[in-house]
């Protein structure tokens, strides 16, 4: 039997877990999974319920949409491997951490390229046996090299576009094109230290923790969807380059954990904000 994750976010009212569950019970599909959220605050209900049997997807929807409130938005979603394409400059903590957790298992993706503007990372790419593309940014336009990119991760058809250390700012036209599918980790606690140079910010401001944080791109620079953060302390004693350092252990524990949380289908974007079961 297949197992599919019921994806419902609709206005708040009473009886919907009493509704909804007894749509998945007429279509004799057995819950493995619940979890709800009621934001108070909107007046929004979410739901995320895993799901095993055998799906009529059509008809399972159209029952579902006759009893949710008008403008609901509901999905229901494979648990089948995703598929995602990796962009890279030079730093390699983040992607060999995901390419290490891909090969061993601990992330259940298909990588299925890597994207570079530099070349540096290509061997890293080459010992996993993972295609490595090299567009130069150099004599182009952003939107010239950017459309280049598109053309090589569209030929892939990922669902995810994960950016491991992409250090360069996408025009709305890409990010465009992969609405909440960008995922980008940031070094630093947003919103916190925004744009360049976050650790000489955070040391010049002389901060007790550092952190990074993980979220969907979108046309405000770091100000996207964020889905996972996490910090750790530090002090006095440390310098710009110490913060650097002790922050890409946080950078790339952040972005792999926000990849696991995204590829389960636990995370739920509304507004410019996320529910995280």
């Amino acid at each position: 039997m297949a197992r599919k994750v019921l994806i419902t976010d609709c206005a708040d009212a009473q009886g919907l877990i009493t509704e909804i569950t007894g749509v998945c019970f007429k279509h004799q599909l057995n819950i493995i999974k619940n979890s709800e959220f009621v934001d108070n605050a909107q007046g929004r209900f979410f739901m995320r319920t895993e799901l095993e049997g055998v799906f009529d997807d059509s008809s399972i929807l159209a029952d579902l949409n006759e009893i949710l409130p008008h403008s609901s938005h509901v999905k229901l979603v494979s648990l089948s491997k995703k598929r995602i394409v990796i962009m890279v400059t030079k730093e390699a903590h983040c992607l060999g951490d995901i390419l290490m957790k891909a090969y061993y298992a601990g992330l259940d993706v298909e990588i299925a390229a890597i994207v570079g503007n530099h070349e540096i990372l290509k061997p890293l790419a080459v010992k996993f046996d993972i295609p490595f593309h090299f567009i130069c940014h150099q004599d182009m336009t952003r939107l010239e090299h950017e459309k280049k990119m598109i053309e090589v991760i569209e030929s892939y058809q990922p669902e995810y576009v994960v950016l491991a250390k992409f250090m360069r700012i996408l025009t709305p036209e890409f990010v465009a094109r992969y609405p909440n599918r960008i995922i980008n980790i940031h070094h630093s606690f947003l919103p916190a230290f925004i744009g360049a140079s976050p650790y000489r910010q955070a040391w010049e401001r002389g901060v007790k923790i550092i952190g990074a944080t993980a979220h969907f791109v979108s046309n405000c620079l770091d100000e996207g969807p964020i889905i996972k953060q996490d910090v750790i302390p530090v002090d006095h004693s440390f310098s710009a380059e110490d913060l650097a350092k002790n922050g890409r252990d946080v950078e790339k524990s952040v972005l792999s954990k926000a990849l696991q949380l995204v590829l389960n289908e636990d995370v739920i974007v509304y507004g410019n904000k996320t529910v995280v079961f």
